[in-house]
């Protein structure tokens, strides 16, 4: 997965069946395969997840919340976020962001919540659930959703590479994780162990795997940087490359080496093989390279054939004479 998945639960408020509009009436009906009356639902109301600090000190912002807001209509209500078929309970057949007149997050900020109308068929086989509903039993749920970003609320910055932890506070400000650019909304679950205080939501955030370059980062950033499973693979598998990439470089630079100092050995035969050995040990490799194709080149010069006769020479006889026949 890309994005970080979050779960964040909410409270259920119930609304009777006769409470239903006729507009919610056509919106549920939307999603049904016949027409439903009001007396065949069963609407409450769900606050999914708001813009307060929750106990693992991260908050969604409001621009979230309103990306949220289109992204749950529709979506299925099931059981502990098990995705399984004969878990589905209800549908959020719409969905809006509201304002708390007066009321505050942990931060100091106007609170913003994502309220949810949701529905269910007045069965015999929810008969229970609408009752433990009814009767404040089952009262959290929790939403499963993703997001791009987890930003820290202090610098800025993305939380896992900034110097910042979460919970503490610097120069008065609370230090929590922002949850930006959410990219889809899975569903959201009746569940039991509410996480946010405000919404009773549980959440397991599962981390994306991170580019190598961000993981070197985060590792140049912080001396404990908490990279996941697929992260600590990436880097033990980045790791292993380099030690290869340093084998093969190691046996290029000891070739070339050699051959520096074969062609030292004739072209500058007063200089000793140690002293050569000793200079050729701090050249980089690109220096080795330059110092073989200069006595590459003086080796030529040295060993360039010369003609019997050479041009442009006057010669007699007598010079010559052994040639002559």
């Amino acid at each position: 997965m890309h994005s970080n998945a979050i779960q964040k639960a909410a409270e259920v408020t119930a609304a009777p069946a006769e409470a239903v509009s006729a507009e919610e009436l056509r919106l549920i009906n939307t999603y049904t395969r016949r027409n439903l009356s009001a007396d065949e639902v069963y609407v409450f109301s769900v606050t999914l997840c708001d813009n307060d600090v929750d106990r693992d000190n991260e908050r969604f912002t409001v621009e979230s919340l309103f990306a949220l807001e289109k992204l749950f209509v529709g979506k299925t209500g099931i059981f502990d976020h098990q995705p399984s078929a004969k878990n589905q309970t209800a549908r959020i057949f719409a969905c809006a962001v509201e304002h708390a007149e007066g009321k505050k997050t942990a931060t100091g900020d106007d609170y913003f919540c994502l309220r949810a109308r949701a529905y269910m068929p007045r069965t015999e086989q929810n008969r229970s659930l609408i009752e433990a509903i009814d009767s404040g039993i089952v009262k959290e749920v929790s939403v499963g959703c993703a997001v791009d970003k987890t930003l820290c609320s202090v610098c800025g910055e993305p939380l896992d590479l900034c110097p910042h932890q979460k919970g503490e506070t610097y120069g008065g400000r609370l230090c929590c994780g922002e949850l930006t650019d959410p990219a889809d909304a899975y569903e959201w679950s009746f569940v039991a162990v509410p996480a946010q205080r405000a919404a009773g939501v549980t959440k397991a955030a599962q981390r994306k795997e991170n580019k190598m370059e961000t993981i070197l980062k985060m590792l140049e950033n912080k001396n404990g940087a908490l990279l996941s499973d697929g992260d600590c693979a990436k880097l033990l598998g980045y790791i292993d490359s380099l030690k290869q990439t340093a084998k093969d470089g190691v046996f290029y630079r000891e070739s070339l080496t050699a051959e520096v100092l074969r062609l030292s050995a004739t072209v500058q035969p007063d200089i000793s093989r140690d002293t050569m050995e000793s200079i050729a040990k701090s050249m980089t490799v690109a220096q080795l390279k330059e110092v073989k194709t200069a006595f590459e080149k003086q080796k030529n010069m040295q060993f360039m054939p010369k003609p019997q006769l050479a041009g442009g020479m006057k010669h007699n006889a007598e010079s010559i004479g052994q040639f002559t026949i």
